[in-house]
C-alpha cells in the first residue's frame, strides 16, 4: 500500500467516524460528533457498570424498586421513552431500565444505552413537581441519546487514554468491571463540555414538552437547584451540570420551539 493510499484510507476512517447520532429536532442540535469507540462496547460496558451500582444499593439496602416514589418515577419515564424516537430510531431496541437509590443526593444520569439513576435527594431536598422531574430525566435521556458518554471515551481512546476497552467484553467478568467502571468515569461521571450540556438541555426540553410536561419546568427546576446550593459547595449534579443564568437563559430561548409541541402533546394529569 502506497503512503497515499493509506492517508486517503485513514481520512476517509475518520471521516466516518463523525457524524451526528441524532436527528435535529424542533431545537436543532445537528452538530458532527466523533465517535472512535463502538456504541456497542460502550453500551455494554456502561450496563455492567450500573449492574455494579445497582448490586452495592442492595447490599446497602438503599435500592428503592417499588412505592409511590418509584412508580412516579416509572410514569415519567414511560412517557418520556417514547418520544426519544423523534431523535432516532433505533431506541425501540435499548433495554430501557430504570433506578432509583434513596440517599440524600443531588444527582441522577442515563448511563449510555438508557440506564436511568435517580436519587431520592434530588427529588426530596428540591421538592420537585413531575414537570421538573420531566426536565431532569430528559436531560439525561438526551446525554445517552447523543451518546455523549461515548463521544468522551471516543476522545479518550484517540488521546491513547482508555486504549483497549473491547478487551473486557470477552474477558473475566473482573476484568469486565474494571473496564466497565473505567469507561464510567469517561461516559458518565466526569463532566461534560459546555456544548454537550446545551445539546442534553435542548433535547431534554423536547422530549419533556413531547411526553405532555411543561417545558417551564426546566427553567424552575434550575432555579430550585441555585436556591439549594447558594452559599455552599457544588453538589454532585451540580459538578457535572454547569448551571447560572446563562443556562436559564439559553431554555427561555428554546420555548418557542417546543411550546407548540406541549400544547398538541397528551397531558399526563398526575399531581404537580
Amino acid at each position: 500500500m502506497s503512503i497515499r493510499t493509506f492517508w486517503i484510507l485513514a481520512v476517509v476512517a475518520l471521516l466516518s467516524a463523525c457524524a451526528s447520532t441524532t436527528r435535529s429536532g424542533a431545537v436543532g442540535v445537528n452538530r458532527s460528533q466523533f465517535m472512535m469507540a463502538s456504541s456497542e462496547e460502550v453500551n455494554r460496558l456502561s450496563a455492567v457498570s450500573y449492574n455494579e451500582q445497582n448490586k452495592k444499593a442492595k447490599e446497602k439496602n438503599i435500592l428503592v424498586t417499588s412505592g409511590p416514589a418509584y412508580d412516579r418515577l416509572k410514569f415519567i419515564a414511560n412517557r418520556l421513552i417514547p418520544q426519544t424516537e423523534a431523535f432516532r430510531d433505533d431506541t425501540k431496541q435499548w433495554d430501557w431500565r430504570l433506578t432509583l437509590i434513596d440517599a440524600p443526593v443531588l444527582n441522577a444520569t442515563c448511563a449510555p444505552g438508557g440506564k436511568i439513576t435517580f436519587y431520592t435527594g434530588i427529588i426530596e431536598q428540591l421538592n420537585l413537581n413531575d414537570d421538573e422531574i420531566a426536565a431532569i430525566m430528559g436531560h439525561e435521556i438526551a446525554h445517552a441519546l447523543r451518546e455523549h458518554g461515548r463521544e468522551r471515551v471516543s476522545q479518550a481512546v484517540a488521546q491513547n487514554v482508555l486504549v483497549n476497552i473491547a478487551m473486557a467484553v470477552a474477558g473475566p467478568y473482573g476484568s469486565a468491571v474494571s473496564a466497565a467502571n473505567q469507561v464510567a468515569q469517561y461516559a458518565i461521571i466526569l463532566p461534560n463540555s459546555r456544548e454537550n450540556e446545551s445539546e442534553a438541555d435542548a433535547i431534554g426540553l423536547e422530549l419533556a414538552a413531547r411526553a405532555g410536561y411543561n417545558p417551564m419546568g426546566a427553567i424552575s427546576v434550575w432555579q430550585k437547584m441555585l436556591k439549594a446550593t447558594k452559599g455552599s459547595s457544588s453538589p454532585e449534579f451540580l459538578s457535572t451540570h454547569p448551571s447560572g443564568e446563562t443556562r436559564i437563559e439559553q431554555l427561555t430561548a428554546l420555548m418557542p420551539a417546543v411550546e407548540p409541541l406541549y400544547k398538541v402533546a397528551p397531558k399526563p394529569g398526575l399531581t404537580k
